[in-house]
């Protein structure tokens, strides 16, 4: 049998065994197995593979950095903080809470990530929804996933994903916002117009007023301080076009090493209840890429693209970013980001198709439980405390939600 067939079964079950999770084994078993098993099967080289790995490096950092501002931020409390003043604010309104709750996962995800939104503001929103004695928290916790995928496309440190697509490459800040911004603002917009469609029966029950407040203390204090920081080094790195992974690790773990000294707290004590897994997990993926890469198969993809993409860049643009968009729900965006970028970066692509391939696999994973890295994580936080969706009654909302939203941020491209 030929390797290249060999290569595409491994990563096939690699990928469905990051996605279904079989036995309860961590994703990162699994991509890391599938990467193990082609070097010992001769299917990549050693080198190969650690040139897949080290594409990663902007990445690992990015997550790092950010894991460690978050976890900081959580066990200092300072989301259970901002949670709890929403649910204060709403002032018993279920839909006025179900508002700010969207604005804070929607300024949480522009600044922090997509995956900071699905990991430290599910469990702050649980933790709020408990206080307030909400009947039916599921609608504010469905904010939490929908919202970190929608708004990722704001700035570029909004999703590693799209670290991962435009690489080296990536635009100035000026020029991103000036091709995404107005998308974004149709996706988040539309988004939360058709999520709150398909939740306005459960909003409305009246909302408990009386939530005690703790004080934010001094480590939550600079937490907070630590994150406007960051998000300004951030969006001056993307500015002036330097590769985000760096500044975003300096300033995370600075952050958390700083939160630790004035809480006079153990650092070792955050450390370990980082979610360090998801390094391996992205690490056996880019192999994985990698080894697809060096079949020739990616290659073959990008010329057929770029083909269509010269004589019909519109048509282009619109097929592949909704391929990529329904393709992320079935592969994961990961690893479709992966694949797109190594796609789109072999041959000199039109600005409106790769623009499209980004706000495919950014806001597509908004349709299934399975589309995204930060949806993944969501789902886990939900079921930690206590709560639960099937993946038929996710899909149900996700295609109300979704499909809209991705027409409208497609169609805001050409506008």
């Amino acid at each position: 049998m030929d390797s290249t067939i060999f290569i595409c079964i491994i990563a096939a079950l690699a990928t469905a065994g990051v996605i279904i999770r079989p036995f309860k084994l961590p994703e990162a078993v699994w991509a890391v197995s599938g990467a193990v098993l082609m070097l010992l099967l001769g299917l990549i080289s050693w080198s190969n593979a650690w040139t897949g790995v080290a594409k990663g490096t902007d990445v690992y950092l990015f997550l790092i950095g950010m894991m460690m501002l978050a976890e900081s931020a959580r066990q200092e409390g300072l989301f259970d903080w901002l949670a709890c003043h929403a649910t204060k604010v709403s002032g018993g309104s279920a839909v006025k809470l179900f508002i700010l709750i969207y604005i804070v996962g929607l300024v949480v995800t522009t600044f922090m990530s997509n995956d900071a939104t699905a990991v430290v503001l599910t469990p702050a929103v649980a933790a709020a929804m408990q206080s307030a004695k909400v009947k039916q928290p599921l609608p504010y916790l469905l904010i939490c996933a929908f919202i970190a995928n929608a708004a990722s496309f704001i700035l570029p440190i909004s999703n590693p994903a799209n670290l991962v697509i435009y690489g080296s490459h990536m635009p100035t800040l000026t020029t991103w916002l000036s091709t995404y911004l107005l998308p974004s603002f149709f996706a988040v917009t539309i988004t939360f117009i058709m999520l709150m469609l398909t939740q306005r029966k459960h909003l409305r029950e009246s909302i408990a007023t009386d939530i005690m407040i703790q004080p934010l203390q001094k480590g939550g204090r600079i937490a907070l301080a630590g994150i406007i920081i960051t998000s300004i080094v951030l969006i001056t790195a993307s500015a002036l076009n330097w590769e985000l992974g760096l500044p975003t690790a300096i300033a995370g773990v600075g952050t958390a090493f700083i939160v630790a000294l004035g809480a006079r707290q153990n650092p070792l004590r955050l450390i370990r209840h980082i979610s360090w897994s998801v390094l391996p997990l992205v690490a056996g993926l880019f192999v994985l890429v990698e080894a697809l890469n060096s079949t020739g198969l990616i290659g073959s993809l990008s010329s057929i693209l770029a083909d269509h993409a010269r004589t019909s860049p519109d048509t282009t643009a619109w097929v592949s970013g909704s391929a990529l968009a329904f393709g992320s729900n079935l592969i994961n965006n990961l690893p479709a980001g992966l694949i797109a970028g190594s796609t789109a970066s072999a041959e000199h692509f039109p600005a409106i198709v790769r623009s499209c391939i980004l706000i495919g696999v950014d806001l597509g994973p908004n349709l299934s439980v399975t589309g995204s890295l930060a949806t993944i994580l969501w789902l886990t936080e939900l079921r930690r405390h206590g709560h639960s969706i099937s993946a038929w009654q996710f899909l149900k909302i996700g295609s109300l939600v979704m499909i809209p939203a991705l027409i409208a941020a497609f169609a805001a491209l050409w506008i």
